[in-house]
């Protein structure tokens, strides 16, 4: 199994740490895994976006030039990623912020509205969360138990509370399937 991964957005949607938690649950699976981030000019407000690779074979690199699967969180992301992606592969999209559609007829598409989904699960700021329930109900290349399992790996300070909502906004996007 080989997951190349592009999660993009604007800075402080937690884009980043999205990849961080992604490849910290590839290693709680005992995969091997790389993430790499990108900034645009300015950190938060800017764009962000960052490759991880979940694998069951060594990585060569962690530069994902044409992923398996996108995740696009902003409207600027959307015709920058989308060209990008392997046909066949999977394109996450958080239609609470992205009103354009694909172009490309040759992927998979999920519409995910992380925004509405955060706030009814009590926090908008689990919208990431959200899309990675997304990625890992429709990939299998993690499991929602080994990103929680991330979650108090990476957040040492969180507390448990924070995890359980966490945890079901992962859930939430699980249920959301590939069109």
């Amino acid at each position: 199994m080989y997951q190349g991964v592009r999660i993009a957005g604007f800075g402080g949607q937690g884009v980043v740490s999205a990849g961080v938690l992604l490849a910290q649950a590839g290693l709680v699976e005992g995969k091997a895994v790389s993430w790499f981030p990108s900034y645009g000019p300015e950190m938060r407000g800017g764009t962000a976006n960052c490759s991880v690779v979940i694998s069951d074979t060594e990585v060569a690199t962690p530069v994902v030039c044409a992923p398996d699967t996108a995740i696009v969180m902003n409207e600027p992301s959307l015709p920058k990623f989308e060209p990008m992606l392997k046909s066949g592969g999977l394109l996450i999209i958080n239609s609470s912020l992205i009103k354009s559609k694909p172009t490309r007829t040759d992927i998979k598409v999920i519409y995910v509205p992380c925004n509405e989904i955060a706030k009814e699960v009590g926090s908008l700021r689990t919208s990431t969360m959200v899309a990675l329930g997304a990625f890992a109900g429709n990939t299998g290349a993690v499991s929602l138990d080994a990103i929680e399992n991330a979650m108090k790996k990476v957040f040492k300070r969180a507390k448990p509370e924070m995890i359980a909502l966490n945890r079901k906004a992962l859930e939430a996007g699980a249920k959301l399937k590939a069109e």
